[in-house]
């Protein structure tokens, strides 16, 4: 599992010109599943989101959480985090997990988040969507698993 996580002022999904989800201070979190994720991939990339100490403290440190400054999350699944552009001019996306598995995944990672009281809106999966935030920084981070990155 991947994710690119965009530290953000504010974020916001819409499909057809119609917002289906929108947050305020928080991350925007593009998540990427492989068609072979387990349960332990989805606890990993679930637990590092929960705990990122991805905002400053007074002091300007990255040492405070999402719970921390009472932020939100806005969760966008996006299968191309697994495209492999090595060869040829045309993606490949044989490493992402099939639209059915994928979905599963996206969800029990969703629920994941709330169970631990976080605000978590979310994009309309295999919809085209149009994202947009503002970035705050920027920071982003990228997350892996497996650990390739």
């Amino acid at each position: 599992m991947r994710a690119v996580l965009q530290r953000v002022h504010q974020a916001s999904v819409s499909i057809q010109g119609r917002v289906t989800g929108a947050i305020g201070r928080g991350l925007l979190v593009f998540l990427g599943i492989a068609a072979d994720d387990t349960e332990q991939d989805m606890q990993y990339i679930a637990s590092k989101i929960i705990g990122l100490r991805a905002f400053e403290d007074q002091a300007g440190k990255m040492n405070l959480c999402l719970r921390d400054i009472d932020g939100s999350i806005l969760v966008v699944s996006q299968f191309t985090l697994y495209a492999d552009c090595r060869r040829g001019r045309r993606p490949s996306f044989t490493d992402a997990a099939r639209p059915e598995q994928a979905r599963c995944w996206y969800e029990r990672f969703v629920a994941r988040l709330r169970e631990h009281g976080l605000t978590v809106q979310t994009g309309s999966f295999r919809e085209m969507m149009d994202v947009s935030l503002i970035n705050d920084g920027p920071v982003t981070f990228l997350l892996d698993s497996r650990r390739l990155f």
